[in-house]
């Protein structure tokens, strides 16, 4: 009889779930335990967390050499998730447990002292990846859940090392977690029928949320700019399946618990302006995702858009563009995506009050330059719709809400149907539309170019920015249930970049 055990188990490298083959062998020798095969300190230390916990349900701890590889030995591989398949192959490679059935699991879990069972993360992917192997995956209790959201997948939940051992046996077998149909609960906390006025801005997010686009709101303090960044998630289309899975997956990654309330709903993330590089983007030593990789089918907001330092703001350039991350270190390589929406706001001058009527302001044009110019060109022309957010007037606050105003619900459907449009045309939202496919689906007639080479012209846009006005104008026209683009289709769109020539 060979002391030798194979248990399976999976590591987290982004968004991928790679097998570990976690091989333990017992030899004689002097006792200790030792593992190889790439693992950081927080693995490392499992051993004592595995000694314990294997002493205190009254097994049996080896008084060997045992030795722990981690297969393949050149990849990266970090936190507890390792702890219950090394206690599973030190009780399978000293007998205490049969090792013939091991094969047809995989084992995640973090172990207490005590042999309980603690949640780990990313068992949302180890999941994904574990039905394709045509194996069960034994996690803990509290990653059930989350795990259970991939259909085709067998999840056993355990709360001890005790009930994995038993069921291993074929004493109490584990329970399968049953895959529930998760129903859509729509809980936003802000309906854009409590914006008073700014029918100009709603008209704008309308067409953000129906194209993909991005949006910088530009006015004084107090106008709701932020409220009106938060109404965006209320009107946009649920998640698909798979939209759903990957967002689902990033929160499982930042070990976040997942809740079920949020399932379908796209996410909304709102970063203070301190936030550093690595904080937006991602990274640090474990190399774990950064905002707009959390905000990934979703929103970014970034309020007080010049207040972020400017190399920080430089960073988002890329992403916006290729709608995922790169994050390079010296052992490894991961990849996050970044299909995100980003939302801006910002007050024209350093004080807020450009052009008030009291005359409230007193910066000079320095300042207001100095202010402006944190903002690049290469970011600003990365940005569809630019608009001014003007004060409300008194009596705009004083109307009572009346029937005649639109509800997110109303304006969503609006939205779900030019989604749909652009579904069947490209399979793709028309933020994301190639070079190529912009020639097939936003053909202009004669009138049309004239009117868009004399905003080029006029306007001194970019080519980026010419592809990025025909885009929404294709998606101002979807809204208008209309297959070609029109020329007040595109009036509107050019409309939306005339804030470029007040950063020069």
């Amino acid at each position: 009889m060979t002391n030798l055990a194979i248990v399976y188990s999976r590591a987290q490298q982004g968004l991928a779930s790679p097998l570990i083959r976690v091989e333990v062998h017992i030899s004689n020798g002097l006792p200790g335990l030792s593992i190889v095969g790439l693992a950081e300190t927080s693995v490392k230390e499992s051993k004592d967390r595995v000694r314990a916990a294997l002493l205190n349900t009254q097994f049996q701890y080896p008084k060997q050499r045992i030795t722990i590889n981690l297969s393949p030995a050149d990849l990266p591989k970090e936190g507890s998730r390792f702890d219950l398949p090394i206690a599973l192959g030190i009780l399978a490679a000293s007998g205490q447990i049969p090792k013939d059935k091991l094969e047809h699991y995989e084992f995640l879990g973090e172990l207490a002292l005590t042999g309980e069972l603690r949640e780990v993360g990313g068992s949302l992917s180890a999941a994904l990846q574990s039905q394709h192997q045509n194996r069960s995956l034994v996690l803990p209790w509290q990653n059930r859940e989350e795990a259970a959201l991939v259909k085709q997948a067998k999840i056993l939940p355990s709360k001890h090392l005790l009930d994995v051992c038993a069921h291993l046996q074929g004493q109490n077998l584990l329970s399968p977690t049953e895959h529930e149909q998760v129903e859509i609960q729509a809980n936003y906390p802000h309906d854009i029928a409590d914006v008073k006025g700014q029918t100009h801005a709603k008209r704008a997010l309308e067409i953000v949320a129906a194209g993909g686009h991005g949006l910088l709101m530009l006015g004084p303090p107090g106008t709701g700019k932020s409220l009106l960044a938060s109404c965006l998630p209320s009107i946009l289309p649920p998640l698909n399946e798979t939209e759903a899975l990957e967002v689902a997956t990033i929160t499982s990654l930042q070990g976040k618990k997942f809740t079920l309330s949020q399932w379908k709903q796209r996410p909304f993330r709102h970063p203070h302006h301190t936030a550093s590089a690595v904080a937006l983007v991602g990274g640090g030593t474990a190399v774990r995702p950064g905002e707009i990789s959390l905000a990934h089918h979703g929103v970014l907001f970034l309020d007080e858009l010049p207040e972020f330092d400017r190399k920080v703001l430089e960073v988002l350039r890329e992403p916006m563009e290729a709608g995922k991350i790169s994050i390079s270190r010296a052992n490894r390589q991961v990849e996050y995506p970044a299909r995100f929406q980003l939302i801006a706001a910002m007050n024209p001058c350093p004080c807020g009050y450009l052009g008030d009527a009291n005359g409230r302001c007193h910066c000079t044009p320095k300042q207001i330059q100095r202010y402006r110019s944190k903002i690049s060109g290469p970011l600003l022309d990365r940005i569809d719709l630019q608009i001014e957010v003007p004060a409300i007037h008194y009596s705009e606050l004083q109307q009572a809400k009346s029937n005649d105003i639109e509800t997110s619900a109303t304006v969503r459907e609006r939205v779900i149907k030019a989604r749909i449009r652009q579904q069947q045309r490209t399979n793709s939202a028309n933020q994301f539309l190639s070079n190529a496919q912009i020639e097939q689906v936003c053909a202009l007639d004669s009138s049309g170019q004239k009117l868009l080479q004399q905003a080029v012209q006029r306007l001194g846009l970019s080519p980026r920015a010419y592809h990025r006005i025909l885009k929404v104008a294709r998606t101002i026209a979807d809204l208008a249930e209309s297959e070609t683009i029109q020329a007040s289709h595109l009036s509107e769109a050019i409309s939306y970049r005339r804030l470029d020539r007040c950063f020069r």
